[in-house]
């Protein structure tokens, strides 16, 4: 069967919140402004281009990435988006191969997998402390198929995400863009950027690709 590769944060995992309430505070810390519409017009899967947008200088980046961590660290427990698990053992019961592709942390989002009980079933990881190239470069998903021994089949492997440079790194590939709606973009946002479809969740876009439907995909 073919891949499906994923995000984690807004993708997987409802940890937007917790993400943005520690960089509201590492950004006032430093005297600068923060709210959702500064955060998604500087968004970048590359944390320290994303902080330079906004403001902090490159002597404190790496000081104020540790205090994002911390903070991160610190807040209420991330929890995974409605009906994730039972949509990822459902794909892999049909015989999917899963990996995940992610901006995060490895350690952090590494413990979060074993949590919340779904590391058994994405067996390939590339993150975004791993020494690879950020989204919306190709390599980290090709590193993900090459892992999942689908690197032969790129042209129907998925790869789902929220923001548009998920879509950017799947087109990159040849691979399937599947977009989830979300703070970070709307479906208009992420058919500009390449998805084929969108869901409001990954369960809808698993809904009706399994055949059970209750949400139907906004193609482009």
């Amino acid at each position: 069967m073919d891949a499906i590769v994923f995000d984690w944060d807004g993708t997987l995992c409802d940890s937007l919140a917790p993400i943005s309430d520690a960089n509201r505070e590492v950004l006032a810390e430093y005297g600068l402004p923060f709210d959702d519409d500064r955060y998604r017009a500087a968004y970048a899967p590359d944390w320290r281009i994303m902080y330079r947008r906004l403001g902090i200088p490159d002597a404190d980046m790496e000081a104020a990435g540790r205090r994002w961590l911390e903070l991160y660290s610190a807040a209420a427990e991330a929890g995974l988006l409605p009906r994730v698990q039972e949509s990822l053992e459902r794909l892999v019961a049909a015989g999917f191969v899963l990996g995940l592709v992610t901006a995060g942390d490895r350690d952090v989002v590494g413990a979060q997998l074993e949590r919340f009980g779904i590391g058994h079933l994405i067996t390939a990881r590339v993150y975004g402390t791993d020494e690879i190239a950020a989204k919306p470069h190709p390599d980290p998903l090709l590193r993900a198929l090459r892992d999942l021994d689908r690197a032969e089949r790129i042209a129907t492997a998925r790869y789902v995400g929220d923001v548009p440079d998920d879509m950017r790194m799947a087109r990159a590939v040849g691979a399937v863009g599947i977009g989830i709606e979300g703070p970070m973009a709307s479906r208009e946002t992420l058919l500009e950027a390449g998805a084929t479809v969108t869901y409001p969740l990954v369960a809808d876009f698993v809904d009706e690709l399994l055949g059970r439907s209750t949400a139907a995909g906004h193609a482009a």
